[in-house]
C-alpha cells in the first residue's frame, strides 16, 4: 500500500482499532478506513468516533449482534463483489480478538486477507499510568493473559501459576471472575502490590483506579466494573528507581564506545 491511496485491493483488511481513542489508531489503520467500501465493527467495543475516518458513502455493518456465521458470509460476498472490506477489531488483533477463526475461514474460501496491528489495552493503559513494566532489577516480563471463564485457559497457564513469576501481568477479560482472580494472585503476590484497575481505556468514559491487590475484587464491585476492564498488577506500579544501563555512561553499545 503507498503513503498516499486513493483505492485499495479487494480484499479483507483486519484492523486493530486500539483501545478506543481515534487518536490512537496507527496511520495505515485510518488511510484504509478512509477509502474503504466497507466497515464491519464490532459496535460494543469499538467507538463510532473511529468511523470519522470513513468516506462518507463507505456501507458501516454493526455485528456486535452478529454471529461468525453471520459475519462471514458477509465479507465473502462483499469482496467477491470486488468491494474493499475493513474488519475494525478493539485493541490489536493478536489478542483476544477471535481473528484466528476469521483467517482460516477467509483462506479456505480464497479471500485475500491483511491483518494491520493496533495498540493494545495494556499499552495505553501504561501510557496513562505513566510506568514502564519493564523496570531493571525489579521486573523484566510482561504477562498478557486472562482467568477461565466461558473460555477455559490451558492448565498450564493457571492464573495461579503465572503469578508464582511476580511480573508484571495484564489481566484481560476477568472483571467477573474478579474474586476468584484476587485469590489466585494473592498466592504469589504481596497483598499491598499496586494494581490498576482499568475500565474502557482511552474512551470518553474511561476510569483508572489503582489500589492494593488486596482491594482488587472491592474496588470492581463498588465501580459496577463487569466488562471492558483491564487489570495490571505489577511492582512497576510503586515508586521505583531502576534504571536501564542503555543510557549508562558506562556501557558501551554499537554506536558509542563506553565514557564517551
Amino acid at each position: 500500500m503507498q503513503n498516499h491511496i486513493n483505492t485499495i485491493d479487494s480484499a479483507v483488511y483486519i484492523v486493530g482499532a486500539g483501545p478506543g481513542d481515534p487518536d490512537l489508531l496507527t496511520v495505515k489503520a485510518q488511510k484504509l478506513l478512509s477509502v474503504a467500501d466497507v466497515i464491519l465493527f464490532a459496535d460494543s467495543l469499538v467507538p463510532e468516533q473511529l468511523l470519522q475516518f470513513c468516506r462518507k458513502d463507505a456501507e458501516i455493518i454493526q455485528t456486535a449482534n452478529k454471529t461468525l456465521e453471520e459475519i462471514m458470509p458477509l465479507m465473502i460476498e462483499k469482496v467477491r463483489s470486488q468491494k474493499s472490506v475493513v474488519r475494525l477489531h478493539s485493541g490489536d488483533p493478536s489478542l483476544y480478538s477471535a481473528v484466528n477463526e476469521q483467517m482460516q475461514l477467509l483462506a479456505e474460501a480464497n479471500i485475500p486477507f491483511e491483518v494491520v496491528p493496533g495498540i493494545s489495552a495494556f499499552q495505553a493503559a501504561a501510557a496513562k499510568l505513566k510506568v514502564e513494566l519493564t523496570v531493571p532489577g525489579l521486573v523484566q516480563t510482561i504477562i498478557l493473559t486472562r482467568i477461565s471463564g466461558r473460555t477455559e485457559v490451558p492448565q498450564a497457564e493457571e492464573l495461579a501459576t503465572l503469578a508464582a513469576h511476580q511480573a508484571s501481568l495484564c489481566l484481560y477479560l476477568s472483571a467477573r471472575h474478579v474474586e476468584n482472580a484476587q485469590a489466585k494472585l494473592l498466592e504469589h503476590y504481596p497483598s499491598d502490590t499496586s494494581v490498576a484497575i482499568c475500565f474502557r481505556i482511552g474512551w470518553p468514559d474511561e476510569k483508572i483506579r489503582v489500589v492494593p491487590l488486596k482491594e482488587m475484587a472491592d474496588c470492581t464491585q463498588q465501580e459496577n466494573l463487569i466488562r471492558t476492564t483491564l487489570y495490571v498488577i505489577s511492582p512497576a506500579l510503586s515508586p521505583t528507581t531502576g534504571r536501564s544501563r542503555l543510557y549508562d555512561p558506562e556501557y558501551s553499545r554499537l554506536f558509542r564506545g563506553s565514557g564517551n
